[in-house]
């Protein structure tokens, strides 16, 4: 087989082997790979919202402490806590829940979705696709038997100009992936500490050390390969057509006025930083919502450590209150700015936790109750749906299911959750098995 070379003697091998790490000095342009961005948003006529921000809390939190308390169970059952009044008559949150419950005309609370899946990897899996895994998996595993709901979103809405369409805050959950759907629609990860005096989000800007003349001497290393001979049959599988695209991809992401816009945080008012929290989780929702206000279709911030199987008490005595003051800032600044109704805010996390309290003052897992936030793209707020026995052991009115919770999110975006997916190899499956919404959710 002829050695390929171009006009200055560089073989095609010898530009191949330049890498993206070569060229641009970090890993964007490996995700551009897999990703591809720069799809016109897709906005459906029947589409009531036109973003989605999940608050994922990864370990399972405690559906007592939060949004179903049970002020007249014993106490190995009710806990430490004491219940308060919302805004709505005759419904009650857990006492550290106090600037949501003041709020909770502007948003809905699901009491009463029960699934089978008791461990993080399946529990996980189940909530984030609406599918349960095709195979018992362990309680730690990172598994994909279908597309997340981040995916599916990014595949049928598309991407913003200048941002990729689907952001994963700091990490990707367990099951937060594409599947079938192909790396393409994996999410965008942004690692960094939106609270960090230097935060910034790697490769969305040139790197240091890489500017001016450097880099334009490696533009055209890379124009160079341009001039080579491609295989054009896609059967070739030539990486270098690839390659081509995303290259583009990563400098326009780097050229990107939007993107930069998006991720400049400190661009916020200080009393609208310290309304979200100075903290890192209130900034990563605040990033969220400079990211909604670009266009991007659907954000996850993961929200890690809710998986208190010992001193529950003594941990949410601080992490509620800030978890309460960075999700209503959310709600509220999204309502203020006219966004709510076109945006979704979500927070639930694999299940609920087990009724009684263990002997190191925690509470199990629990799928049998689970309670699930949400806001916006028109839901109705000031209400509750479904409800738990007087234990908190189950669902036992309006019980709903995964498939439920994940069709109502499609329905939402304007997605059919009754669509036909068809994996490469032409093996057809359904979007979501069961796909009725949650009525009481749909306006």
């Amino acid at each position: 087989m002829p050695i390929h070379t171009n006009c200055v003697g560089i073989t095609r091998r010898d530009c191949l082997q330049l890498g993206l790490g070569t060229l641009l000095g970090g890993g964007l342009v490996t995700a551009l790979r897999a990703r591809g961005i720069g799809a016109e948003v897709v906005n459906k006529p029947d589409a009531k919202a036109k973003s989605c921000v999940l608050i994922w809390q990864d370990g399972g939190p405690t559906h007592y402490e939060m949004f179903d308390p049970k002020p007249n169970a014993p106490s190995e059952y009710r806990g430490e806590f004491k219940a308060i009044p919302t805004s709505v008559p005759g419904t009650h949150f857990s006492e550290h829940m106090t600037k949501l419950a003041k709020g909770l005309d502007k948003f809905a609370v699901i009491r009463s979705i029960r699934h089978d899946q008791g461990n993080h990897g399946a529990g996980n899996h189940y909530m984030m696709t609406g599918a349960p895994p095709r195979i018992p998996v362990g309680c730690g595993a990172f598994v994909s038997f279908h597309p997340s709901m981040g995916s599916v979103t990014a595949a049928e809405k598309g991407a913003p100009a200048g941002l990729p369409a689907y952001f994963s805050i700091p990490s990707m959950s367990r099951s937060g992936g594409p599947n079938f759907l192909g790396a393409k629609y994996a999410p965008f990860v942004v690692p960094n500490d939106p609270n960090s005096a230097n935060f910034k989000v790697r490769d969305v800007v040139l790197p240091e050390g890489l500017r001016g003349e450097r880099f334009e001497g490696r533009s055209e290393v890379r124009n160079e390969v341009d001039k080579l001979q491609r295989f054009m049959d896609k059967a070739a599988g030539d990486p270098a057509l690839a390659l081509d695209e995303h290259y583009k991809q990563a400098y326009d992401l780097m050229n990107s006025k939007e993107a930069q816009a998006a991720f400049d945080i400190g661009r916020e008012p200080d009393r609208t930083r310290e309304r979200y929290g100075r903290n890192t989780f209130g900034q990563r929702c605040l990033l969220a919502r400079r990211l909604v206000e670009a266009g991007v279709p659907f954000i996850t911030v993961y929200d890690g450590g809710w998986d208190h199987h010992s001193k529950l008490f003594d941990v949410l005595k601080t992490r509620l209150p800030s978890w309460d003051n960075s999700v209503s800032a959310l709600i509220e600044d999204l309502a203020q700015r006219g966004l709510l109704d076109s945006t979704l805010v979500i927070a639930l996390g694999e299940f609920g936790r087990t009724p009684q309290i263990n002997k190191d003052a925690g509470r199990d897992h629990w799928s049998n109750a689970m309670s699930v936030l949400f806001a916006g793209g028109g839901t109705p707020g000031g209400q509750v749906v479904g409800a738990t026995d007087a234990k908190g052991f189950a669902a036992v009115e309006r019980v709903l299911s995964p498939e439920n919770f994940v069709s109502t999110v499609y329905a939402k975006l304007g997605i059919d959750p009754g669509k036909i997916l068809y994996a490469p190899n032409g093996r057809p499956s359904h979007l979501v098995s069961d796909p009725m919404p949650i009525k009481e959710l749909m306006g």
